[in-house]
């Protein structure tokens, strides 16, 4: 593999690289401990090569590299690889490894049975340790026999390889990696701690990072939870949705959408739903049934304005509702509820404002926490509670 040239770029994890030439990319560099180190780790592996601005082709592989690392959309599957001198089976493995998508995993064993070559899992880890194309070729998403996680040769090792499934929501012998959350929190909150003074001090206050996901079994449970809990009391709530996850076998797992369409109105006006209720959960259902709206596997695969505007087509369900789930049950890293009366709540007092703020005001204060506004909000969140805390107490 001939490159001509590379460059660095920045992303969510830290500083890559990559290498290109006249038959495609020819190499990427996952971030060792400085950018001075990254950059001369590529001088190593492409001596021949100078530095350079990508061109246009390059650059589209960077952005789609940068939003996957965002835990986002990004499409791989199209960047030209230069397989010069790759040996025969090292190919094989590379091209099954590219098929497996975010999120997902697969054994050593697996890939040597795709590759036609079963029995070869060493092999295969052996060609995956000397993947030349990181992320491109996702050898991070292969673990080793019985789900454990293997090695790592990038800088960080398997903790590198962890954070890497984390931000993608890969899950690991049945548990969410890191929590589910499509980002690193340390990186995040770090961020968002250097971007804005006011934020910093939140941050102080408040203590550490402790969002976690919450766990659902479909897509469908997600939006019908949410539609129940809207504006009651959250034990009342909790009680009405249990009621109804109780008409079905296996409760909240058993709540799909083709039950819930053959369900009568009396079963499910009996479990305490409202006549708005009924109407706003029918309709999901009913566009879950016809495919209308994605599963939670596809939605992983969204943008997050594709699945605001693809959700809020649902009866009932407004942006605040997919704002929650992209945060809460997506683990996306970049959301700002803005119209969220918390929320504006926090940056007031944050921002030592004696009237709450309007909403576009909210907005334009986040572009600094950009790309981990969720983050921001989730410490904004915090302060509002601490506030009214605060003024609980006696005395």
């Amino acid at each position: 593999m001939a490159a001509r040239e590379f460059a660095l770029f920045d992303t969510p994890i830290g500083r890559c690289g990559i290498a290109w030439g006249p038959r495609g990319v020819a190499g990427v560099q996952l971030p060792e401990e400085a950018e001075a180190a990254t950059r001369t780790r590529m001088l190593q592996r492409f001596p021949a090569a100078c530095e350079s601005d990508p061109p246009a082709g390059v650059q589209r592989a960077v952005d789609a590299i940068g939003t996957l690392l965002r835990g986002g959309a990004g499409d791989l599957s199209g960047i030209a690889l230069d397989m010069e001198g790759v040996p025969a089976f090292h190919r094989r493995v590379y091209e099954v490894t590219r098929t497996i998508p975010p999120g997902a995993t697969l054994s050593y064993g697996d890939v040597a049975a795709r590759a036609g070559a079963p029995g070869a899992a060493r092999a295969v880890g052996q060609a995956l340790r000397r993947n030349p194309f990181a992320i491109v070729v996702p050898c991070h998403r292969v673990l080793a026999a019985g789900g454990k996680v293997g090695g790592f040769s990038a800088d960080g090792g398997i903790s590198t390889k962890l954070r890497m499934l984390s931000i993608e929501g890969a899950e690991v012998n049945g548990l969410a990696v890191g929590g589910g959350l499509g980002f690193d929190p340390r990186v995040a909150v770090a961020h968002v701690r250097a971007s804005d003074a006011a934020l910093a001090r939140v941050i102080d206050a408040v203590g550490p990072f402790r969002m976690s996901l919450r766990r659902t079994p479909s897509l469908f449970g997600a939006l019908a939870e949410a539609i129940v809990y809207q504006q009651l009391h959250g034990r009342a709530a909790a009680t009405i949705f249990a009621r109804l996850c109780a008409l079905f076998p296996r409760g909240a797992e058993g709540l799909t959408a083709e039950r819930l369409l053959r369900a009568s109105d009396e079963q499910l006006r009996g479990a305490g739903l409202s006549r708005a209720k009924l109407l706003s959960l029918r309709d999901l259902a009913r566009r879950v049934a016809d495919g209308e709206l994605p599963t939670l596997a596809e939605a992983r695969r969204l943008e997050d304005d594709a699945i605001v505007e693809r959700l809020t087509r649902v009866r009932g369900i407004g942006r605040w509702t997919v704002e929650m789930l992209l945060i809460f049950r997506l683990g996306r890293p970049d959301v700002l509820p803005v119209d969220d009366y918390g929320i504006r709540k926090g940056f007031a007092l944050a921002c030592r404002k004696r009237e709450l703020p309007a909403p576009r005001d909210v907005a334009k204060r986040g572009l600094r926490w950009k790309p981990y506004r969720t983050v921001a909000s989730w410490y904004l969140w915090r302060a509002a509670e601490l506030a009214a805390g605060a003024r609980r107490r006696p005395g």
